[in-house]
């Protein structure tokens, strides 16, 4: 078995949508008023999902995660944040030197963590 999903709890799915659709540059492949989804070339899918949905069922609360990008250098890292920052999106950590290598950390509209970094 090989994972290929990834969900985030959020509130509003058509902000959220938004949201990644500017990050991801592309369009969600599927929107429902409280179910949005994207897929993508390597496999992985990203759904997100409102806690507001009659279907949903949870027992725990915040954001837990990230969702995290590695780029090929430094220099991918530093142009994304530049381009992330100037488009508007909420920076919780600036770049900097990790354990891992160089990252920053930037917020979506519910609060999750995403993450940019080279690889280790």
């Amino acid at each position: 078995m090989i994972p290929n999903l990834i969900i985030l709890y959020i509130d509003n799915p058509i902000i959220s949508s938004r949201f990644y659709q500017k990050l991801f540059n592309k369009e969600p492949d599927v929107m429902f008023p409280t179910w949005a989804a994207f897929s993508f070339k390597n496999g992985l899918n990203l759904g997100l999902w409102s806690t507001t949905a009659s279907d949903f069922a949870s027992s725990g609360e915040g954001n837990r995660t990230e969702l995290s990008f590695i780029v090929k250098d430094i220099k991918e890292v530093d142009a994304l944040y530049q381009q992330w920052l100037e488009s508007g999106v909420q920076i919780e950590q600036e770049p900097r030197q990790a354990v891992f290598g160089k990252t920053f950390v930037a917020l979506d509209p519910d609060g999750h963590r995403i993450r940019v970094c080279i690889p280790d």
